[in-house]
């Protein structure tokens, strides 16, 4: 680096190599299709987990009790995080990140194969929230080290797109949830289902956790970590205490910003995916609900429409900027929360699509251009740690338990635009920190290199830096 601290030659500029960027993307991603693929069969089979688990108690209090576990899942987060993150930084992504991805997938199949309570009684919900405590944990350690993971192997003009991959992992995975519970829904009756249809989906998490552990294991260490050992022999990384000062010292605003746009990301993520579609077939007057196939297929195309264009915003974001894209969802939030809600309360399969859509379409602009944008917010030497405990201390503090909050606030108030409250109310804490954020499209990540994807890209780099 010249006096500037620009690049003053190759060296100095790290060029990545295609198709190991494509390797480390998908290995980063399935362990988001791991860890939705068991949400999405999660949120579907509600109904059937409240009469498996929680056959004891009326029907819609066991059903606040399926989604009180589920949160319960949350609280652990960011104690993964606070584990996970240090160690991340300490020893490497790869070996960190293959340990998340095999704990989800065991978490997933050992739920597959619970006792109901008929059999056990209440050692069964007793078990089921002890194996979502542990997934919670893993959890805790996954998402913030994916996006470190794409973030630093990715060129700097590039990072929204390649970012965006990872949160279309996020939806293939819901989807794949989400279809395979339609469709055994369809096929088995529902004793059936109940009796032992239910297990099939979760069973099946195995094989594609150890998927996503060969993907891991064959990649090697980032550039950026590369880099950050290469500086001194005797790396050993931040203190899990001393990472945790740092945060709250040093990066505190970072910290803030970061969350506010996870808070208006994930808001809007939970409340479409695991509230909605028990809002839709449970919650909601008989006269104005539909059927529960009808709503796993509209949230399926749904979630292949905002498939077809997350890449492409993305890729957007590289051009025009993060801040622009994020602050359009954030606006849509507070504009059509509401009115989002609204078309689902007034019935009939056309407006529920709507509804469905509008806050697809507002989610998409979180999805696409997030796991880009927080990366850049931590230096090299603290940022899985930085994103691990920031991204599940808010996650679990504003988002995770959106379904539970939301689902007692209807039943104590008998309100049903709650979920409309607290999308507008995500989307204004969302445009504050938007308007706060740094805009970091196509440029190096903090204490990295500048980053390119040829070495004609570096020469030309380097000519525009020389430029007077």
């Amino acid at each position: 680096m010249d006096d500037d601290g620009q690049p003053a030659g190759l060296a100095d500029i790290t060029i990545t190599d295609e198709s190991t960027v494509r390797r480390a993307v998908a290995a980063a991603a399935i362990g988001n299709v791991t860890e939705w693929y068991d949400f999405g069969v999660y949120s579907y089979l509600v109904g059937t987990i409240t009469k498996v688990f929680f056959s004891n108690l009326p029907p819609a209090t066991a059903t606040v009790y399926a989604f009180a576990v589920f949160a319960v899942s949350f609280l652990v987060r960011p104690l993964g995080g606070l584990f996970f993150g240090p160690l991340g930084d300490r020893v490497g992504r790869t070996k960190v990140l293959a340990i998340t991805v095999i704990m989800m997938a065991v978490g997933t199949f050992v739920l597959g194969i619970l006792p109901s309570y008929a059999a056990i009684g209440v050692a069964a919900p007793l078990l089921v929230l002890l194996v979502r405590l542990v997934q919670g944990f893993s959890t805790g350690g996954e998402y913030g080290g994916a996006m470190t993971f794409i973030a630093e192997y990715a060129p700097d003009r590039r990072r929204g797109f390649l970012g965006s991959w990872l949160e279309f992992g996020t939806l293939t995975g819901y989807a794949l949830g989400a279809g395979l519970v339609t469709f055994l829904t369809w096929v088995l009756t529902a004793d059936q289902l109940v009796s032992w249809g239910w297990r099939i989906p979760f069973l099946l998490a195995l094989p594609l956790g150890a998927v996503g552990l060969y993907l891991r294991v064959k990649l090697e260490e980032t550039p950026a970590y590369v880099q950050l050992v290469e500086k001194s022999e005797s790396h050993q990384g931040t203190p899990t205490k001393e990472a945790f000062r740092l945060l709250f010292t040093r990066y505190w605003r970072s910290m803030l910003v970061a969350g506010g746009v996870i808070i208006a990301w994930n808001v809007t993520n939970y409340v479409l995916t695991a509230y909605v579609p028990t809002y839709v077939t449970q919650t909601l007057p008989p006269e104005d609900r539909i059927s529960e196939t009808a709503s796993n297929l509209l949230q399926i195309l749904v979630l292949l429409i905002l498939m077809a264009l997350i890449t492409f915003l993305g890729r957007l974001s590289d051009r025009i900027g993060r801040r622009p894209v994020l602050m359009i969802g954030s606006v849509a939030l507070v504009v059509l929360g509401l009115p989002s809600v609204l078309l689902l309360r007034a019935g009939g399969v056309g407006t529920t699509f709507l509804g469905l859509l509008i806050m697809g379409l507002t989610l998409v602009c979180f999805s696409s251009t997030a796991p880009a944008t927080l990366p850049a917010l931590f230096p090299t030497e603290i940022r899985y740690t930085g994103l691990s405990i920031t991204f599940n201390l808010f996650v679990s503090a504003f988002a995770g338990t959106a379904a539970t909050i939301i689902g007692a606030l209807v039943l104590v108030t008998g309100d049903l635009n709650w979920p409309g409250y607290y999308l507008m109310a995500a989307g204004v804490v969302g445009a504050i920190c938007v308007y706060l954020l740094s805009e970091s499209a196509g440029k190096p990540l903090a204490g990295s290199q500048p980053a390119v994807a040829s070495e004609a890209e570096a020469l030309e780099l380097l000519a525009e830096r020389r430029e007077p």
